[in-house]
């Protein structure tokens, strides 16, 4: 067995650097609650600025943002639009349907961009009894699909959809660091096409905790309201926001070397196996690779097999395997990778 771990079941598992560590140890803290703290208030300031917007506000997760702008968009009984493999959808615990008494109208697409056919067809009529449409919900990157980036152009059709059908746009943005640096788009250019974005400080920039809610003044009023009803209002948060600022100013550019290494890696394993790899827009993004396994081995027993040589992998849907990429994986880290995967995958097919 393999004693050293090459973990590649999430971009979560990033640490925070050294340098990261010394910024949050060094910082000047208050509370943050009444409004005190002034570094997660440059934080906030620097967030919304870089996105083009308002105001920003620090959440403790991206749920927590994704479900503060659906109370602020939403009342109880209306509708949702959200692809069908968002993460919204599978991955927030039914949270709209409890917090802000919404359902989901699921539209399922090829990489993450729904029809805006469908979308305008979902959009509901004005009669009194179905649920009101009051806000449409797309990711960026989406995890699912595989990393896929949402194009500039397709934002901005689907945007001028929605202002034309008075439905705003969120946008999940958890992964939008990894779509600027893989398509050269600024924060601001996307978010000029979503009335509010959650955006992710822990994934792939590698800080400890923290999302950011961001949108108009009036959003994040109301937002404060429903983080503090969530319970995340919390107060000297200054440390974590040291973090994030230390994470977008130094860390943004290392998420290219990220997806270089996805591709390396999807790469090696395709010419090496039979396996395919199954990201929705045939190339690999970003730095999220799905492993489609076919009818033998089974992802579960390949899964497995792989742990036990020190290699981790996620599951997917179906019988897929996820690859996630990040800055604590080397390029040494990559190559053992393939090996452990190819060799692993080679002896299951053999004895099946």
């Amino acid at each position: 067995m393999n004693t050293h771990k090459i973990d590649l079941r999430s971009d979560t598992l990033t640490t925070p650097t050294d340098e990261m560590r010394q910024a949050m140890l060094n910082a000047i803290v208050g509370d943050d609650v009444y409004g005190e703290d002034p570094t997660v208030n440059r934080l906030q300031d620097m967030i919304a600025e870089l996105f083009g917007k308002e105001a920003a506000l620090f959440v403790p997760t991206g749920v927590m943002g994704n479900q503060i702008a659906i109370a602020v968009h939403t009342n109880k009984g209306d509708e949702v639009i959200v692809e069908s493999e968002s993460h919204l959808f599978h991955y927030e615990t039914a949270a709209p349907s409890v917090i802000s008494a919404v359902q989901m109208h699921c539209i399922p697409s090829k990489k993450g961009e729904m029809s805006l056919d469908d979308i305008s067809q979902a959009i509901r009529s004005s009669e009194y009894y179905f649920p009101e449409t009051t806000l449409i919900c797309i990711e960026q990157t989406h995890n699912r699909h595989g990393g896929t980036v949402l194009s500039l152009d397709y934002m901005e059709s689907l945007h001028e959809l929605a202002k034309d059908r008075k439905v705003p746009v969120h946008c999940d943005g958890a992964r939008i660091w990894n779509a600027c640096a893989a398509s050269g788009v600024q924060p601001h250019e996307y978010a000029k096409h979503v009335d509010t974005l959650s955006v992710c400080l822990s994934k792939g920039l590698g800080a400890p905790v923290g999302s950011l809610f961001i949108g108009t003044k009036k959003h994040v009023q109301k937002a404060l309201h429903w983080r503090k009803l969530l319970g995340g209002g919390m107060r000297q948060i200054g440390f974590l926001g040291a973090a994030g600022i230390h994470a977008v100013e130094y860390h943004r550019d290392n998420l290219k070397v990220d997806h270089y290494h996805a591709t390396t890696f999807a790469r090696m394993i395709e010419e090496q196996t039979h396996v395919r790899v199954a990201n929705s827009s045939g190339t690999i993004d970003t730095n999220i690779v799905i492993i489609d396994c076919g009818e033998s081995p089974s992802s579960t027993t390949l899964q497995t097999a792989c742990a036990k040589e020190g290699l981790l992998l996620s599951s997917g849907r179906g019988n897929y395997l996820r690859a996630v990429f990040y800055r604590d994986i080397s390029i040494d880290d990559v190559n053992n990778a393939v090996d452990i995967f190819c060799s692993c995958y080679t002896k299951l097919k053999s004895d099946s």
